[in-house]
């Protein structure tokens, strides 16, 4: 296969600052990025929900534009499913998977929902009825038997539960319920499964919310065990918070489980990933790739384990173009860290030399790596420019003719 001339020109670049070239792109041949099946269907604000000509409304549809997203990028060969959101009509989960497979994709995380009825308005594990925490662990425990069914090793929860007013619900007893909650879904997970804690530190409740952060979901799963680990939503911190430092943490702790990857400005995360903080995205994936390569244990076998995951419900820019682009900017910042040359930064910081390490690490984010990633996607054998090949490819004309206007939204209500 010919070479670009702008690639050689950067491979000669990286290779005289002591980069292994061939090295960085067998890593990025092997990343994997899962997109969600409610990404593919109409979502909005909570105001209006815009409806997208085209969008899926129910799974089949959803499988076969995440088997594009897959197809123009070569790195995104799961999908995420959302239960009962992407329940079968007839219930046959293995003819889901089976549909799946052969698009060329597989189902990857298992999500239980039990944020959406009009019975969790006071919440689910944390409710204070029992037979609503009843019904809801009914559900999880359903949600485990879908994952045997459709190979899937990732059971990834997020709960809605919180409280509106104060004295509303006695504070310590919602965090006991959710302890025993969870302790009753853990033995369930499918062997070699994982149970990926979510958090959000505010939102939907206003008062308080049930798992608002990192370290509630820790404390939870140390009390569950090694099956149980922290998912981090890129969305869902207070302003200004540091979240590379959140995740070198939880790889040190080897409690690092999965990612859902977004962006936001304000106050939510639904965002294409990296639209407005890329360096951010690079600095996580900085510590990841760090991690990886010469990290202590347990941040080594941690950092190979992770689950990247996007979690967006795109309300105003169609679906999959801004789903590809997710995809390319998680790439795109996974490559800028593969390059970071970790011998040198790691000598400016034991000299004290700020700067140098601060230079030394922005100047890999600089870096334009576009000419290696569309050399990297030839050799994978797609296209060079997925966006401009799924833009050629006539298929959102297609979708949009065979599917046309829905209202429904296959997904969020």
């Amino acid at each position: 296969m010919p070479t670009r001339p702008d690639y050689a020109l950067l491979a000669e670049q990286l290779t005289n600052q002591g980069i292994d070239v061939e090295t960085v792109k067998t890593a990025l041949k092997a990343q994997h990025i899962e997109t969600p099946s409610w990404g593919y269907a109409n979502s909005g604000t909570r105001f209006h929900t815009f409806p997208w000509p085209g969008a899926a409304t129910t799974t089949r549809p959803k499988i076969d534009d995440a088997a594009m997203v897959h197809r123009t990028t070569g790195i995104a060969p799961t999908v995420a499913i959302h239960i009962p959101w992407d329940r079968p009509e007839d219930g046959d989960y293995a003819a889901m998977a089976q549909y799946a497979q052969a698009r060329g994709i597989a189902i990857g995380a298992v999500n239980p929902n039990v944020f959406q009825d009009d019975e969790y308005r006071l919440g689910s594990l944390g409710h204070p009825d029992p037979g609503i925490r009843e019904r809801a662990l009914d559900h999880i425990m359903e949600c485990c038997g879908i994952m045997q069914t459709v190979k899937s090793d990732v059971l990834s929860l997020w709960f809605a539960d919180g409280t509106n007013y104060a004295g509303q619900d006695m504070l310590r007893h919602r965090k006991r319920r959710f302890e025993q909650g969870l302790k009753q879904v853990y033995p369930n997970l499918p062997q070699g499964a994982r149970m990926l804690i979510e958090y959000k530190f505010f939102e939907p409740a206003f008062y308080s919310t049930d798992i608002p952060d990192w370290g509630t979901s820790y404390a939870f799963c140390l009390k569950l065990g090694a099956q149980a680990q922290v998912l981090v939503d890129l969305g869902h911190h207070a302003p200004g918070v540091n979240i590379e430092q959140i995740v070198a943490f939880l790889l040190d702790e080897g409690k690092l489980g999965g990612f859902h990857f977004n962006n936001r400005k304000y106050a939510d995360d639904d965002l294409i990933v990296g639209a407005v903080n890329p360096y951010e995205l690079f600095l996580i994936y900085n510590e990841l790739a760090g991690a990886a390569a010469g990290g202590d244990e347990p941040a080594r076998t941690t950092a190979h384990n992770i689950a990247y995951m996007i979690d967006q419900s795109l309300s105003i820019e169609g679906k999959l173009a801004a789903m590809i682009y997710s995809v390319l900017n998680c790439q795109e910042a996974y490559a800028k860290s593969l390059i970071v040359p970790r011998a040198r930064l790691a000598a400016a910081q034991a000299e004290g030399n700020v700067l140098a390490a601060h230079r030394i690490l922005t100047d890999a984010f600089r870096t334009d790596m576009r000419p290696l990633l569309a050399q990297v996607r030839e050799e994978m054998g797609v296209p060079a420019d997925p966006i401009a090949a799924y833009e050629a490819s006539g298929y959102e004309e297609q979708i949009r003719t065979e599917r046309g206007v829905s209202v429904a939204t296959g997904g969020f209500q």
